[in-house]
Protein backbone atom coordinates (compact mmCIF):
# COMPACT_ATOMS: atom_id res chain seq x y z
CA UNK A 1 0.00 0.00 0.00
CA UNK A 2 0.85 3.95 -0.60
CA UNK A 3 1.30 5.35 3.18
CA UNK A 4 1.86 9.59 3.52
CA UNK A 5 2.66 10.39 7.26
CA UNK A 6 1.93 14.13 7.86
CA UNK A 7 4.66 16.33 9.93
CA UNK A 8 7.94 17.11 10.10
CA UNK A 9 9.71 16.29 13.25
CA UNK A 10 11.21 13.33 15.25
CA UNK A 11 7.84 11.76 16.23
CA UNK A 12 7.51 11.53 12.28
CA UNK A 13 10.76 10.16 11.51
CA UNK A 14 10.34 7.40 14.03
CA UNK A 15 6.71 6.81 12.89
CA UNK A 16 8.58 6.04 9.37
CA UNK A 17 10.79 3.99 10.43
CA UNK A 18 8.78 1.93 11.38
CA UNK A 19 5.96 1.95 9.13
CA UNK A 20 9.00 0.64 6.06
CA UNK A 21 9.91 -2.11 8.44
CA UNK A 22 6.40 -3.55 7.52
CA UNK A 23 5.99 -5.47 4.23
CA UNK A 24 2.31 -3.92 3.60
CA UNK A 25 4.10 -0.48 3.40
CA UNK A 26 4.74 -0.32 -0.51
CA UNK A 27 5.81 3.17 -1.03
CA UNK A 28 6.00 5.77 2.04
CA UNK A 29 5.81 9.67 1.37
CA UNK A 30 6.28 12.19 4.31
CA UNK A 31 4.77 15.69 4.22
CA UNK A 32 6.97 17.95 4.80
CA UNK A 33 9.39 15.86 6.22
CA UNK A 34 13.05 16.61 7.27
CA UNK A 35 16.95 15.72 6.08
CA UNK A 36 17.30 12.70 8.29
CA UNK A 37 13.28 11.35 6.97
CA UNK A 38 14.79 12.09 3.23
CA UNK A 39 17.24 8.69 4.11
CA UNK A 40 14.84 6.75 4.02
CA UNK A 41 11.46 7.81 2.81
CA UNK A 42 10.14 10.43 0.13
CA UNK A 43 9.56 13.78 1.17
CA UNK A 44 6.93 16.18 -0.55
CA UNK A 45 6.77 19.55 0.00
CA UNK A 46 3.54 20.02 1.15
CA UNK A 47 1.11 22.58 3.68
CA UNK A 48 -0.35 20.07 6.01
CA UNK A 49 -2.99 22.43 7.27
CA UNK A 50 -4.58 23.07 3.42
CA UNK A 51 -7.33 20.27 4.01
CA UNK A 52 -7.61 20.51 -0.26
CA UNK A 53 -3.92 20.59 -1.08
CA UNK A 54 -3.78 16.96 0.97
CA UNK A 55 -7.08 15.57 -0.17
CA UNK A 56 -5.57 16.51 -4.08
CA UNK A 57 -2.33 15.14 -3.00
CA UNK A 58 -3.81 11.95 -1.82
CA UNK A 59 -5.49 11.74 -4.73
CA UNK A 60 -2.70 12.21 -6.99
CA UNK A 61 -0.42 9.65 -5.58
CA UNK A 62 -2.74 7.26 -5.22
CA UNK A 63 -2.31 6.91 -1.27
CA UNK A 64 -4.02 4.06 0.43
CA UNK A 65 -3.66 5.40 4.15
CA UNK A 66 -2.46 8.72 6.20
CA UNK A 67 -1.17 8.64 9.30
CA UNK A 68 -1.61 12.03 11.05
CA UNK A 69 1.51 12.62 13.04
CA UNK A 70 1.15 16.66 14.51
CA UNK A 71 -1.91 18.17 16.39
CA UNK A 72 -2.06 21.33 14.49
CA UNK A 73 -3.86 19.70 11.76
CA UNK A 74 -5.74 17.63 13.27
CA UNK A 75 -7.15 20.21 15.39
CA UNK A 76 -7.48 22.30 12.10
CA UNK A 77 -9.56 19.33 10.83
CA UNK A 78 -7.47 17.53 8.30
CA UNK A 79 -9.17 13.68 9.08
CA UNK A 80 -12.24 15.07 7.98
CA UNK A 81 -11.28 16.14 5.06
CA UNK A 82 -9.85 13.36 3.80
CA UNK A 83 -12.31 10.85 5.46
CA UNK A 84 -14.95 13.08 3.25
CA UNK A 85 -12.92 12.23 0.36
CA UNK A 86 -12.95 8.62 0.99
CA UNK A 87 -9.41 8.25 2.48
CA UNK A 88 -8.55 5.67 5.38
CA UNK A 89 -6.79 7.72 8.06
CA UNK A 90 -5.17 7.36 11.53
CA UNK A 91 -6.41 10.15 13.60
CA UNK A 92 -9.09 12.00 15.20
CA UNK A 93 -11.71 14.55 14.10
CA UNK A 94 -12.07 18.25 14.79
CA UNK A 95 -14.20 17.68 16.88
CA UNK A 96 -12.39 15.42 18.91
CA UNK A 97 -9.27 16.25 18.83
CA UNK A 98 -10.76 19.02 20.96
CA UNK A 99 -9.41 16.90 24.04
CA UNK A 100 -5.69 18.67 23.34
CA UNK A 101 -6.92 22.00 21.45
CA UNK A 102 -9.31 23.02 24.64
CA UNK A 103 -8.14 22.26 28.33
CA UNK A 104 -11.08 23.04 29.85
CA UNK A 105 -12.84 20.70 26.82
CA UNK A 106 -10.97 18.04 28.42
CA UNK A 107 -12.06 19.12 32.36
CA UNK A 108 -15.71 19.40 31.23
CA UNK A 109 -15.36 15.09 29.66
CA UNK A 110 -13.84 14.44 32.67
CA UNK A 111 -16.37 15.67 35.08
CA UNK A 112 -19.58 14.60 32.99
CA UNK A 113 -17.67 10.86 33.84
CA UNK A 114 -15.89 11.78 37.45
CA UNK A 115 -12.59 10.60 35.98
CA UNK A 116 -10.18 11.76 38.48
CA UNK A 117 -7.65 14.60 37.53
CA UNK A 118 -6.99 18.15 39.36
CA UNK A 119 -9.64 20.64 40.72
CA UNK A 120 -9.79 23.76 38.32
CA UNK A 121 -11.39 27.03 37.35
CA UNK A 122 -11.51 28.20 33.49
CA UNK A 123 -11.02 32.15 32.82
CA UNK A 124 -11.58 34.62 30.15
CA UNK A 125 -10.78 37.52 32.26
CA UNK A 126 -7.38 38.30 33.84
CA UNK A 127 -8.79 39.83 36.87
CA UNK A 128 -11.04 37.13 38.00
CA UNK A 129 -7.61 34.57 37.07
CA UNK A 130 -5.56 36.50 39.73
CA UNK A 131 -8.27 37.17 41.96
CA UNK A 132 -8.59 32.99 42.07
CA UNK A 133 -4.68 32.70 41.96
CA UNK A 134 -4.77 34.73 45.40
CA UNK A 135 -7.53 32.75 46.71
CA UNK A 136 -6.14 29.27 45.93
CA UNK A 137 -2.17 30.25 46.96
CA UNK A 138 0.55 28.49 45.32
CA UNK A 139 1.65 25.69 44.47
CA UNK A 140 -0.56 25.99 41.27
CA UNK A 141 -0.35 25.01 37.48
CA UNK A 142 -1.64 27.82 35.00
CA UNK A 143 -2.51 26.47 31.38
CA UNK A 144 -3.00 28.14 28.11
CA UNK A 145 -6.70 26.24 27.31
CA UNK A 146 -5.47 25.66 23.55
CA UNK A 147 -2.53 24.81 21.26
CA UNK A 148 1.00 26.04 22.40
CA UNK A 149 3.38 23.70 20.86
CA UNK A 150 3.88 22.19 24.37
CA UNK A 151 5.17 25.05 26.17
CA UNK A 152 1.53 26.39 27.71
CA UNK A 153 1.97 24.86 30.99
CA UNK A 154 3.65 26.97 33.85
CA UNK A 155 3.81 25.41 37.00
CA UNK A 156 3.90 27.71 39.58
CA UNK A 157 5.67 27.72 42.60
CA UNK A 158 4.79 31.21 44.13
CA UNK A 159 1.95 33.46 43.48
CA UNK A 160 3.73 35.72 41.58
CA UNK A 161 4.87 33.33 39.10
CA UNK A 162 1.42 32.38 38.79
CA UNK A 163 0.45 35.82 38.50
CA UNK A 164 3.41 36.54 36.03
CA UNK A 165 2.10 33.36 34.10
CA UNK A 166 -1.62 34.81 34.00
CA UNK A 167 -0.07 38.13 33.08
CA UNK A 168 1.59 36.97 30.15
CA UNK A 169 -0.78 34.43 28.73
CA UNK A 170 -3.98 37.56 28.56
CA UNK A 171 -0.77 39.55 27.18
CA UNK A 172 -0.58 37.15 24.45
CA UNK A 173 2.54 34.98 24.92
CA UNK A 174 1.28 32.26 23.64
CA UNK A 175 -0.92 34.03 20.86
CA UNK A 176 -4.82 32.81 20.68
CA UNK A 177 -3.98 29.41 22.35
CA UNK A 178 -4.04 31.93 25.77
CA UNK A 179 -6.92 33.50 25.50
CA UNK A 180 -8.66 31.15 27.63
CA UNK A 181 -6.80 30.29 30.99
CA UNK A 182 -7.65 26.95 32.84
CA UNK A 183 -5.89 27.23 36.30
CA UNK A 184 -5.56 23.98 38.24
CA UNK A 185 -4.31 22.36 41.76
CA UNK A 186 -1.08 21.42 41.75
CA UNK A 187 -0.59 17.10 41.69
CA UNK A 188 1.61 15.94 43.73
CA UNK A 189 3.03 12.37 41.86
CA UNK A 190 5.28 11.12 39.46
CA UNK A 191 4.39 11.84 36.15
CA UNK A 192 3.73 9.28 33.22
CA UNK A 193 2.50 8.54 29.53
CA UNK A 194 -0.17 5.84 29.14
CA UNK A 195 -0.73 5.16 25.23
CA UNK A 196 -3.95 3.78 23.97
CA UNK A 197 -5.98 3.45 20.65
CA UNK A 198 -9.31 4.04 20.07
CA UNK A 199 -11.41 3.13 17.15
CA UNK A 200 -14.43 5.08 18.46
CA UNK A 201 -15.75 1.74 20.19
CA UNK A 202 -12.66 -0.33 21.63
CA UNK A 203 -9.56 0.62 23.39
CA UNK A 204 -6.48 -1.08 23.28
CA UNK A 205 -3.46 -0.28 25.64
CA UNK A 206 -0.01 0.47 23.18
CA UNK A 207 2.46 1.30 25.77
CA UNK A 208 3.89 3.48 28.93
CA UNK A 209 6.30 6.24 28.86
CA UNK A 210 8.10 8.43 30.56
CA UNK A 211 9.43 11.75 29.21
CA UNK A 212 11.85 14.64 31.11
CA UNK A 213 10.58 17.58 30.73
CA UNK A 214 12.64 20.44 32.41
CA UNK A 215 15.56 21.54 30.21
CA UNK A 216 18.47 20.92 32.92
CA UNK A 217 20.10 17.34 34.66
CA UNK A 218 17.95 16.39 38.19
CA UNK A 219 14.46 18.18 36.47
CA UNK A 220 16.00 21.55 36.65
CA UNK A 221 15.44 24.82 34.84
CA UNK A 222 12.36 25.73 32.65
CA UNK A 223 10.16 23.59 30.37
CA UNK A 224 10.49 22.50 26.82
CA UNK A 225 8.85 20.20 24.27
CA UNK A 226 10.85 17.15 25.99
CA UNK A 227 14.47 16.55 26.35
CA UNK A 228 14.45 12.30 26.42
CA UNK A 229 12.14 9.50 27.08
CA UNK A 230 11.95 6.09 27.99
CA UNK A 231 9.78 3.20 28.13
CA UNK A 232 8.27 1.71 29.82
CA UNK A 233 7.29 3.45 32.58
CA UNK A 234 8.21 1.28 35.64
CA UNK A 235 5.69 4.09 37.70
CA UNK A 236 3.02 2.80 35.64
CA UNK A 237 2.78 -0.49 36.47
CA UNK A 238 0.30 -3.12 35.32
CA UNK A 239 -2.22 -2.11 38.06
CA UNK A 240 -1.85 1.58 37.59
CA UNK A 241 -2.74 1.21 33.67
CA UNK A 242 -5.45 -1.15 34.86
CA UNK A 243 -7.14 1.77 36.95
CA UNK A 244 -6.26 4.54 34.54
CA UNK A 245 -8.24 2.68 31.56
CA UNK A 246 -11.27 1.70 33.95
CA UNK A 247 -11.46 5.19 35.39
CA UNK A 248 -10.31 7.50 32.91
CA UNK A 249 -9.36 6.22 29.41
CA UNK A 250 -12.78 4.45 28.63
CA UNK A 251 -15.44 6.52 30.25
CA UNK A 252 -14.14 9.53 28.63
CA UNK A 253 -13.83 7.49 25.25
CA UNK A 254 -17.66 6.39 26.20
CA UNK A 255 -18.38 10.09 26.61
CA UNK A 256 -17.00 11.39 23.13
CA UNK A 257 -19.16 8.17 21.67
CA UNK A 258 -22.51 9.60 23.88
CA UNK A 259 -21.84 13.15 22.43
CA UNK A 260 -21.42 11.98 18.76
CA UNK A 261 -17.53 12.54 18.34
CA UNK A 262 -16.39 9.15 18.54
CA UNK A 263 -12.45 9.00 18.99
CA UNK A 264 -10.45 7.27 16.63
CA UNK A 265 -6.76 7.46 16.41
CA UNK A 266 -4.02 7.18 19.69
CA UNK A 267 -4.70 8.87 23.09
CA UNK A 268 -1.93 10.20 24.91
CA UNK A 269 -2.67 10.48 28.40
CA UNK A 270 -0.57 12.14 31.07
CA UNK A 271 -1.13 10.69 34.48
CA UNK A 272 0.08 12.07 37.97
CA UNK A 273 0.68 8.79 40.19
CA UNK A 274 0.71 8.82 43.83
CA UNK A 275 0.50 5.81 45.88
CA UNK A 276 -0.75 3.69 42.90
CA UNK A 277 -3.69 6.27 42.20
CA UNK A 278 -3.69 7.78 38.50
CA UNK A 279 -5.47 11.22 38.38
CA UNK A 280 -5.74 12.46 34.37
CA UNK A 281 -2.68 15.37 34.27
CA UNK A 282 -4.41 16.45 30.17
CA UNK A 283 -4.66 14.03 27.17
CA UNK A 284 -2.91 14.76 23.33
CA UNK A 285 -4.35 13.88 20.72
CA UNK A 286 -1.51 12.40 18.98
CA UNK A 287 2.09 10.19 19.73
CA UNK A 288 4.13 12.17 22.51
CA UNK A 289 7.17 13.62 21.05
CA UNK A 290 10.05 12.14 22.58
CA UNK A 291 7.49 9.42 23.42
CA UNK A 292 6.86 7.69 20.11
CA UNK A 293 10.32 7.28 19.44
CA UNK A 294 11.01 4.73 22.11
CA UNK A 295 7.56 3.48 21.55
CA UNK A 296 8.08 2.83 17.63
CA UNK A 297 11.91 1.56 18.96
CA UNK A 298 9.97 -1.16 20.60
CA UNK A 299 6.91 -1.47 18.67
CA UNK A 300 8.93 -1.88 15.32
CA UNK A 301 6.54 -3.44 12.48
CA UNK A 302 3.24 -4.41 14.33
CA UNK A 303 2.81 -0.55 14.76
CA UNK A 304 1.19 0.09 11.42
CA UNK A 305 -0.75 -3.40 11.67
CA UNK A 306 -2.05 -1.67 14.68
CA UNK A 307 -3.01 1.84 13.19
CA UNK A 308 -4.49 0.32 10.87
CA UNK A 309 -6.78 -1.69 12.73
CA UNK A 310 -7.85 1.27 15.02
CA UNK A 311 -8.51 2.99 11.29
CA UNK A 312 -10.25 0.20 10.12
CA UNK A 313 -12.20 -0.20 13.42
CA UNK A 314 -10.76 -3.54 14.21
CA UNK A 315 -9.13 -2.55 17.56
CA UNK A 316 -11.16 -5.81 19.42
CA UNK A 317 -9.24 -8.58 17.45
CA UNK A 318 -5.66 -6.51 17.46
CA UNK A 319 -3.12 -7.33 19.86
CA UNK A 320 0.22 -6.45 20.85
CA UNK A 321 2.94 -8.33 21.06
CA UNK A 322 5.94 -6.52 23.19
CA UNK A 323 9.29 -7.93 24.11
CA UNK A 324 11.15 -7.73 27.57
CA UNK A 325 13.09 -4.87 26.26
CA UNK A 326 13.14 -1.30 27.38
CA UNK A 327 14.23 1.78 24.56
CA UNK A 328 15.81 5.10 25.76
CA UNK A 329 15.90 8.54 23.62
CA UNK A 330 17.66 11.24 24.44
CA UNK A 331 17.04 14.65 23.07
CA UNK A 332 19.73 17.10 21.38
CA UNK A 333 18.98 20.55 21.38
CA UNK A 334 20.73 23.65 19.72
CA UNK A 335 22.17 25.88 22.61
CA UNK A 336 19.90 28.14 24.01
CA UNK A 337 16.75 25.92 23.62
CA UNK A 338 13.88 26.46 24.79
CA UNK A 339 14.58 30.05 24.72
CA UNK A 340 16.49 31.73 21.45
CA UNK A 341 18.71 29.73 19.55
CA UNK A 342 20.89 30.01 16.42
CA UNK A 343 20.10 27.78 13.23
CA UNK A 344 22.31 26.51 10.26
CA UNK A 345 25.25 24.74 12.79
CA UNK A 346 26.81 21.83 10.97
CA UNK A 347 26.23 18.82 12.84
CA UNK A 348 29.05 15.93 12.18
CA UNK A 349 29.44 12.52 13.06
CA UNK A 350 25.75 11.39 11.87
CA UNK A 351 26.54 9.19 8.96
CA UNK A 352 28.91 6.58 11.11
CA UNK A 353 26.20 6.14 13.87
CA UNK A 354 24.53 2.36 13.70
CA UNK A 355 21.38 2.04 12.18
CA UNK A 356 19.33 -1.52 13.17
CA UNK A 357 16.79 -2.56 15.98
CA UNK A 358 18.98 -1.31 18.62
CA UNK A 359 20.03 1.61 17.57
CA UNK A 360 18.54 5.08 15.55
CA UNK A 361 18.87 8.40 15.56
CA UNK A 362 15.99 10.20 14.86
CA UNK A 363 16.19 13.44 13.47
CA UNK A 364 14.01 16.30 15.14
CA UNK A 365 14.96 19.71 13.35
CA UNK A 366 17.49 19.24 10.37
CA UNK A 367 18.36 20.55 6.89
CA UNK A 368 20.90 19.71 4.66
CA UNK A 369 23.40 22.08 3.51
CA UNK A 370 26.22 21.67 0.69
CA UNK A 371 26.19 17.77 1.75
CA UNK A 372 26.47 18.43 5.07
CA UNK A 373 23.12 17.92 8.00
CA UNK A 374 22.78 21.20 9.70
CA UNK A 375 20.27 21.87 13.09
CA UNK A 376 17.20 23.41 11.94
CA UNK A 377 14.96 24.04 15.11
CA UNK A 378 15.11 23.89 18.86
CA UNK A 379 14.78 20.24 19.23
CA UNK A 380 17.39 18.94 16.76
CA UNK A 381 18.37 15.04 16.98
CA UNK A 382 16.24 12.28 18.98
CA UNK A 383 19.17 9.56 19.96
CA UNK A 384 17.06 6.53 20.58
CA UNK A 385 18.65 2.81 21.81
CA UNK A 386 17.18 -0.70 22.69
CA UNK A 387 18.39 -3.19 25.14
CA UNK A 388 17.32 -5.89 27.25
CA UNK A 389 17.42 -3.61 30.32
CA UNK A 390 17.05 0.05 30.84
CA UNK A 391 20.47 0.52 31.52
CA UNK A 392 21.59 -1.07 28.63
CA UNK A 393 19.61 1.28 26.81
CA UNK A 394 21.14 4.05 28.23
CA UNK A 395 24.30 3.15 27.60
CA UNK A 396 24.01 2.63 23.63
CA UNK A 397 22.05 6.04 23.34
CA UNK A 398 24.40 7.96 24.89
CA UNK A 399 27.48 6.09 23.61
CA UNK A 400 25.32 7.43 20.27
CA UNK A 401 25.51 10.62 21.47
CA UNK A 402 29.18 11.15 22.22
CA UNK A 403 30.16 9.95 18.40
CA UNK A 404 28.15 12.99 17.46
CA UNK A 405 30.62 16.06 16.63
CA UNK A 406 27.82 19.13 17.07
CA UNK A 407 29.26 21.67 19.17
CA UNK A 408 26.58 23.94 18.77
CA UNK A 409 23.94 21.33 20.52
CA UNK A 410 23.38 20.10 24.04
CA UNK A 411 21.91 17.25 25.80
CA UNK A 412 20.86 16.43 29.49
CA UNK A 413 22.91 13.53 30.51
CA UNK A 414 20.51 11.83 33.06
CA UNK A 415 17.67 10.90 31.26
CA UNK A 416 16.13 7.69 32.98
CA UNK A 417 16.97 8.66 36.25
CA UNK A 418 13.96 8.19 37.76
CA UNK A 419 13.65 4.22 36.56
CA UNK A 420 17.66 3.87 37.33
Amino acid sequence: MNILILGSGGREHALAWAVMQNPKCDKLIVAPGNAGIAQIAECADLDVLNGAAVVNFCDENAIDFIIVGPEAPLAAGISDRLREAGFNVFGPSKAAAMLEASKAFTKEICAAVNAPTAGYGHFTDADAARAHIREQGAPIVVKADGLAAGKGVIVAMTEAEALAAVDDMFGGAFGGAGAEVVIEEFMEGEEASFFVLCDGKDVLAIGTAQDHKRVGDGDTGPNTGGMGAYSPAPVLSDAVATLAMEQIVKPCMDEMARRGMPYQGVLYAGLMIKDGQPRLVEYNVRFGDPECQVLMMRLGAQALDLMLACAEGRLADAQVHWADDHALTVVMAANGYPGDYAKGSVIGGLDGLPEDSFHMCFHAGTARDKGQFTANGGRVLNVTARGATLAEAQARAYAMVDAIDWPGGFCRRDIGWRAL
